[in-house]
C-alpha cells in the first residue's frame, strides 16, 4: 500500500541544500580549479558499483522504490502526528452512522470514500460482524505486514549506505594502481592517478551521508508515524465493533495523542452537519 505524499519539508529542503552548499563552499574557498573536484572514473565507480550491488542484493521493485524515496524525502507525508484529530473525526462520524443505522450503515464508507486497502480491509471486518478481539488480530497482523513491505526500501538505502563508502575505497585503489605504474614513467599522469583514489572516496561518503542515510531515515520516520496511525484505527475499528459511544471513542482515542493536541468532541459537535451524516 502506496501513500500519497504532499508539500514540501521546508526544513528538509533546508538541510539537503545547506550540506551541499557546505561542501561547494568549503572547495570554492580552497581552489579556484573547480574542475580538479570533478572525476568521471571515480563517479562511475562510487554510482555504478552502488547500483550494480543493489540491484544484484535486493528484487529490482525495491531498488526503484529506494531511488523514489530520495526524491520523497524532501516532502511531507500526509499522514502526521498533528494529523490524528481528523483521523479521530473520522472515526467518530462512523460512529454516529453504526448508532443510527447500525454496522450496515458504514457500507457506503466503504464503497465510496476508502481509498486506503489496509482501512478498507478493517471496517470491512467490522461491517462483516466479526468479533472485536478478532477484528484486532488481523488487522494488527495487516498492520505489521503492511510496515514490513513498505520498509524494505529502508533497507536497501541503507546497504547503499554502507556500499558507497566501500565503492570509494575500490576507487581509491584503482587510483593508487594508475599512480604507481606512472611513477617511474610519465610523471605527468601520477597526478590523475592520484585524484581518481581522493575524489572516489570523497564521492563514496557523500552519497551515503548526504543521500543515502538521510533519505533512508526520513523514510523510516514516515512509516513509523504511519504504522502508529494504522494502529489508532484499528483501535477505533475495534470500538465501532463494540458499538461504543462517540464520547467514549474521543477519550480512549486521545491517549494515542500528545495532551497538547487530544481531540475535543465537544468543539465538532457546534458543527453537527460536519460530524453527524
Amino acid at each position: 500500500m502506496r501513500r500519497v505524499v504532499q508539500t514540501v519539508s521546508l526544513a528538509t529542503l533546508a538541510g539537503t541544500f545547506f550540506g551541499f552548499l557546505l561542501v561547494i563552499g568549503a572547495i570554492a574557498r580552497g581552489t579556484d580549479n573547480y574542475w580538479s573536484f570533478i572525476s568521471i572514473e571515480g563517479f562511475l565507480i562510487v554510482i555504478g558499483g552502488t547500483i550494480a550491488n543493489a540491484f544484484m542484493s535486493y528484487q529490482a521493485n525495491y531498488v526503484i522504490l529506494a531511488f523514489k524515496a530520495m526524491g520523497h524525502m524532501i516532502r511531507k507525508p500526509e499522514a502526521t502526528r498533528e494529523g490524528l484529530n481528523a483521523e479521530i473525526m473520522r472515526l467518530i462520524k462512523w460512529a454516529y452512522l453504526a448508532h443510527s443505522k447500525g454496522l450496515s450503515g458504514l457500507e457506503g464508507e466503504i464503497g465510496n470514500k476508502i481509498k486506503e486497502p489496509l482501512l478498507r480491509y478493517g471496517l470491512d471486518l467490522v461491517v462483516t460482524g466479526y468479533q472485536p478481539e478478532i477484528i484486532r488480530k488481523m488487522m494488527d497482523t495487516a498492520v505489521e505486514a503492511d510496515f514490513e513491505q513498505s520498509i524494505t526500501p529502508v533497507t536497501v538505502l541503507r546497504n547503499m549506505a554502507s556500499t558507497a563508502p566501500a565503492f570509494g575505497m575500490v576507487g581509491t585503489l584503482v587510483g593508487m594502481v594508475i599512480m604507481l605504474q606512472h611513477i617511474q614513467g610519465d610523471m605527468s599522469r601520477i597526478g590523475g592517478g592520484l585524484a581518481v583514489a581522493l575524489l572516489a572516496t570523497l564521492y563514496g561518503i557523500l552519497v551515503a551521508r548526504l543521500l543515502c542515510m538521510p533519505a533512508a531515515d526520513k523514510l523510516m520516520q514516515k512509516e513509523e508515524i504511519l504504522r502508529f496511525r494504522n494502529y489508532m484505527m484499528t483501535e477505533g475499528l475495534v470500538l465501532l465493533a463494540e458499538k461504543q459511544s462517540p464520547r467514549y471513542m474521543q477519550d480512549k482515542l486521545n491517549s494515542f495523542l500528545d495532551p497538547a493536541i487530544h481531540f475535543n468532541l465537544d468543539n465538532e459537535l457546534k458543527k453537527p452537519a460536519e460530524v453527524i451524516p
